[in-house]
């Protein structure tokens, strides 16, 4: 197997088009330029500014979407990376460079993976491949395109070295806002300190008892950020916000977390202060202008190890590629859960080492780009058939 050159040149194409959340219509028109150059049936950009190209089948097997995102985290500073963040420099039989495996190198895969359909006749099912905007940020594209475009397969292109995943744990972001009376800090009695809710609130979160999910593990609830409405350091504050980063298990949704924590923050309220657990709403705006504030509320989903979908690519891939593929969860969440709430049998597919995702060192082995086209062409040709032959139910 050698991979395209083609496609390299591509990935390197996508990783030097910046495309923060909300800031995506550069590389929306490369990648549909991209499908229309290999000769997708369709090519187009839906309202959300999601791309989305298809390869029409014959109607003899369940359809399948393949999805990834177009957005990427920040950089950071420059100075810090081995090579330049939106270089795309080829070293050591790797691309380096943000998004090489979150996610441009995945999304580079399955555009040439799924093209490769066209050399031969039609795919037994229709084959989508879908690029969706704000994937870090809440999932706004994914969120539109759940209720619009509906197939029966979807295949998540997040970095999981070429091996299967079933699913990942959710994840939910809360408040816990506190309030409660200022006052000069060498008069403490004359207030009513807030951080003192606070502090008895995070002394008791380690021994609330969390649901323990048997394919994904424990619910965890971790504080990560507070503020308060001061800035100087000799005044008790009136207000504090403790932000807390919840992930969740299947069929866990924000409101059953904030119940969950509703008696662990009355017990830790003290006199003179009040408390109240949120669910925060994010406005969010596409490049194409279409706007809807969200909560960060990404749902978890799994199959069972053994499930028609999970065998059935486990086919399709080690009949490509000869060596038949491990299968785990991710330990981050994506945007899967939005397609698996929304009705839709989801699967996680794709090169590159999630370890080296949102970090310095991001870059994707060549061989392991080489391998995924190969493999997606299999998955896109050969699961369908194999999944409704395993028993698999077509929507």
């Amino acid at each position: 197997m050698t991979v395209p050159s083609d496609c390299v040149e591509f990935l390197q194409r996508l990783i030097r088009t910046e495309s923060m959340p909300g800031e995506e219509g550069s590389i929306a028109t490369l990648v549909a330029g991209e499908m229309e150059k290999l000769g997708y049936d369709e090519v187009r950009i839906d309202t959300a500014g999601n791309v989305i190209g298809l390869v029409r089948g014959g109607g003899e097997a369940p359809s399948v979407m393949f999805n990834t995102h177009l957005d990427h985290v920040d950089v950071g500073d420059p100075a810090l990376w081995p090579y330049p963040p939106f270089g795309a420099e080829i070293a050591d039989g790797r691309v380096w460079g943000r998004g090489a495996v979150d996610i441009k190198g995945p999304l580079a895969a399955q555009v040439y993976g799924v093209a490769r359909l066209l050399e031969g006749g039609p795919p037994p099912g229709d084959v989508y491949v879908t690029g969706v905007v704000q994937e870090e940020v809440g999932g706004l594209g994914a969120r539109y395109l759940a209720q619009r475009l509906r197939t029966d397969l979807v295949l998540i292109g997040e970095p999981s070295s070429n091996q299967l995943r079933r699913g990942h744990r959710g994840r939910v972001e809360l408040i816990v806002h506190v309030t409660g009376r200022s006052a000069h800090a060498s008069v403490p009695h004359r207030g009513a300190n807030p951080l003192t809710t606070v502090g008895r609130f995070l002394a008791g979160l380690p021994d609330l008892a969390q649901p323990d999910d048997p394919d994904l593990g424990p619910a965890t609830i971790v504080p990560t950020l507070i503020r308060s409405d001061q800035r100087s350091a000799n005044v008790i504050p009136a207000e504090v916000w403790l932000t807390l980063d919840c992930r969740t298990v299947t069929g866990q949704s924000a409101e059953d977390v904030r119940d969950l924590l509703r008696p662990l923050v009355e017990s830790s309220v003290v006199a003179g202060v009040a408390a109240s657990t949120q669910i925060p709403l994010f406005p969010r705006r596409s490049y194409t202008g279409h706007s809807r504030d969200l909560p960060a509320d990404n749902p978890a989903h799994s199959l069972p190890a053994d499930h028609a979908a999970i065998r059935s690519a486990g086919d399709a891939i080690e009949g490509a590629l000869g060596t038949r593929p491990t299968v785990d969860i991710w330990h981050f969440a994506t945007d899967g859960g939005h397609f698996a709430e929304a009705g839709m049998t989801v699967v996680g597919f794709g090169p590159g080492e999630e370890t080296l995702a949102h970090t310095i060192r991001e870059s994707i082995a060549l061989e392991e780009l080489e391998a995924a086209v190969v493999a997606n062409e299999a998955l896109a040709r050969d699961w369908p058939t194999g999944y409704a032959d395993a028993g698999g139910d077509a929507g």
